[in-house]
């Protein structure tokens, strides 16, 4: 089976970050995040991946210049302009060839969605088009989508204010669609499968709606990232010893302590640093009694000798924190 991944986007909310990288390439454990959603797609018997792509799409074709992840075909297709999120999926399907019952999921959700399961709903209502729903407590930031008792979709309500939202079930990002979808997207110019295609099927009374209580994360903020790994952590993925995951060619001192933390390759911790509840990405260098927590530290960093960092600190790729510095609160440190 075919599936449509939506990596596009420029990860505005994870800058500095993403300004050389596409959050979806950012590591979860020393892993590409796209390695993971390609992982669990496998599962589900998803053979071909299209990678609708728009930023910096060079940086996934260098990482598979094979074409695969795993087992997984990978076909790159790169929008021409952006085209938003009902333009990139007709775009990508149609110039991949895509023919048959596709899956579509935005690339920054993590999520253990049972797919057999949905495709099964998907197909015993005869729908055209299929959303995953999650259950949260706020909703006004997503697209609420209430149903009738056979799971017809009655409207697509995006980001309601909190106290007149109709439900608290959320458009999850994974979808399944038939290709006679893509007759009803424009050929041309910006469309929003949120707030054009999905109304539209809906009206139609031919867009149905599963819901799930399935893990599931939107990765797109410092915060939620961390909490990715946080939580891959806390499962005791491969490699996690004593609830971190520190990488073979690390280098942590003696003295150093690393609690709940994601240390990646080639990164240096010096006497007494201590580094909690945060993501080290590769060669970062940590000072003697450095302090970090809930933070996310970008790849060559230099953390200076007694820095201070609290919730939630960005440091940029290749920035140096000087000695004695202290930062709290959502704090982004670059030279851009």
């Amino acid at each position: 089976m075919q599936a449509i991944i939506l990596v596009g986007g420029e990860g505005t909310r994870l800058r500095p970050l993403t300004y050389e990288m596409p959050k979806q390439m950012l590591p979860l454990l020393g892993s590409p995040m796209i390695e993971h959603v390609f992982a669990s797609m496998a599962q589900h018997g998803v053979t071909e991946i299209i990678l609708s792509l728009g930023y910096l799409p060079d940086r996934f074709v260098e990482a598979y210049p094979d074409g695969h992840i795993g087992d997984v075909k990978i076909t790159y297709v790169t929008e021409p302009a952006p085209l938003d999120t009902a333009g990139a999926i007709r775009f990508a399907a149609l110039q991949a060839g895509v023919t048959e019952t596709f899956f579509v999921v935005n690339g920054d959700v993590l999520t253990d969605l049972d797919l057999t399961a949905l495709l099964a709903f998907h197909r015993s209502h005869h729908a055209e088009a299929t959303i995953a729903l999650h259950p949260v407590e706020d909703p006004s930031r997503f697209g609420v989508v209430p149903t009738d008792e056979e799971g017809r979709v009655l409207a697509f309500v995006e980001k309601p204010p909190r106290d007149e939202a109709p439900t608290n079930l959320i458009n999850a990002g994974t979808y399944i669609f038939e290709p006679s979808v893509l007759d009803r997207i424009a050929p041309e110019g910006r469309v929003s499968v949120e707030r054009v295609t999905f109304p539209a099927l809906a009206a139609d009374g031919v867009l149905f709606a599963m819901p799930d209580n399935a893990y599931w994360l939107d990765t797109g903020t410092p915060t939620a990232f961390l909490q990715a790994n946080i939580d891959l952590l806390a499962r005791g993925a491969d490699g996690v010893v004593d609830g971190n995951w520190i990488h073979p060619e690390a280098t942590v001192h003696p003295d150093a302590r690393v609690e709940h933390s994601v240390i990646d390759r080639g990164c240096v911790l010096e006497a007494g640093a201590v580094v909690r509840d945060s993501v080290l990405l590769p060669n970062v260098t940590v000072g003697a009694d450095a302090q970090l927590a809930h933070s996310l530290i970008g790849r060559a960093a230099a953390i200076g000798e007694r820095v201070r960092l609290g919730a939630t600190c960005v440091v940029d790729c290749d920035f140096v924190v000087s000695a004695d510095s202290s930062f709290d609160g959502d704090t982004s440190l670059s030279n851009r």
